[in-house]
């Protein structure tokens, strides 16, 4: 079973940047389309941004241009970097697989977007 270990959340101002990073366990993270999700508190987890195995990348539309998404498959490790953040991007944010049936959720990091 991959173990998904995010990391890279904290507090930041409004129009701020953050950078995420996932840390996948086992090789097969390389041969696996990724993606980023996110949860607000009493909402369902949404999909962010996903990336390809050999590095296309796709996102969701609330994302506007702000966040890339790229893959060290040598790491194992998926990136996030988020810029010109707004208080309603404030939430966990998982990575994981985009096929189904997913890896088991790590525990997400949280991002708070706030003055």
């Amino acid at each position: 079973q991959v173990q998904l270990v995010e990391s890279g959340g904290g507090l930041v101002q409004p129009g701020g940047s953050l950078r995420l990073s996932c840390a996948a366990s086992g090789s097969i993270f390389s041969i696996n389309a990724m993606g980023w999700y996110r949860q607000a508190p009493g909402k369902s987890r949404d999909w962010v941004a996903g990336i390809s195995t050999g590095g296309s990348t796709n996102y969701a539309d609330f994302v506007e241009e702000r966040f890339t998404i790229s893959r060290d498959n040598a790491k194992n490790t998926m990136y996030l970097q988020m810029n010109s953040l707004k208080p309603e991007d404030t939430a966990v944010y998982y990575c994981n697989r985009l096929i189904n049936p997913k890896w088991s959720w790590g525990q997400g990091t949280q991002v708070t977007v706030s003055p």
